[in-house]
């Protein structure tokens, strides 16, 4: 027998192979998990970098109606985007009749203010880790998923050494062979998973700190506005 992978292969039990396709699909939904996962993260932060561009200088100059009409989901907002407008939007909902704002109104306000920003923050931090699971899952069970495979390959081996009645490693070393296969089979599926999940969530966690940066920075123009020492363009006028 030549040690090739056809001929291991050819050789290999039904259990063996069983482990091997389990495998293959396993790889397979990891790499399609982590290309979509690139793809949308991609696009949304490209789509957020646009509307902080947009609406970042209308929220400057107090123009909150402004940014409240560009913050509507007609088109892809990035997950900036859904944060700043779930913030624009709570403010406008219960903002004072009437500029500067005191004592527990203002503190209401701001407070709601708040909340929504959390809220949605919570929301796209947990979109954005979609499918991340079943990254973590190929990349921490593929190694063990292939060690099943070759522990139940050796016994095999030593069961065909133990019905021919002869004995050297000449006898098992095909059937070990065989086994080992598997191992470096969940291997090689193991560390892409795990390369791919580390980098998904090293990423998540940027556009984590940098959400959080937007809705402080939001909170200072709500508290500017809040206190009146904020207003668009038209109301200094009037």
């Amino acid at each position: 027998m030549q040690f090739t992978l056809i001929e291991l292969w050819g050789h290999m039990g039904i259990f063996a192979k069983l482990i091997v396709f389990a495998l293959a699909i396993m790889s397979v939904s990891s790499l399609v998990i982590f290309g979509e996962r690139l793809v949308v993260s991609f696009k949304s932060r490209a789509a957020s970098r646009e509307f902080a561009e947009r609406v970042g200088p209308l929220l400057a100059r107090g123009e909150f109606e402004g940014a409240r009409t560009a913050a509507k989901p007609k088109e892809e907002i990035g997950y900036l985007g859904r944060v700043i407008g779930a913030g624009i939007a709570a403010y406008t909902s219960s903002a004072p009749a009437r500029l500067p704002a005191h004592g527990h109104e203002r503190d209401g306000v701001f407070e709601s203010v708040s909340r929504a920003l959390e809220r949605q923050a919570q929301r796209e931090v947990l979109s954005l880790k979609r499918g991340y699971g079943l990254l973590a899952t190929v990349g921490s069970t593929a190694p063990f998923v292939g060690l099943l495979g070759t522990v139940m390959g050796i016994v095999t081996a030593f069961q065909q050494m133990a019905a021919s009645g002869s004995g050297g490693l000449g006898t098992v070393s095909a059937g070990i062979a065989e086994a080992l296969i598997t191992t470096a089979f969940g291997l090689l599926v193991a560390i892409p998973a795990v390369m791919g999940y580390n980098y998904l969530q090293g990423w998540v966690d940027a556009r984590a700190i940098d959400i959080s940066e937007s809705s402080n920075e939001f909170l200072d123009i709500v508290a500017k506005r809040l206190d009146g020492r904020l207003a668009p363009a038209s109301e200094e006028a009037a």
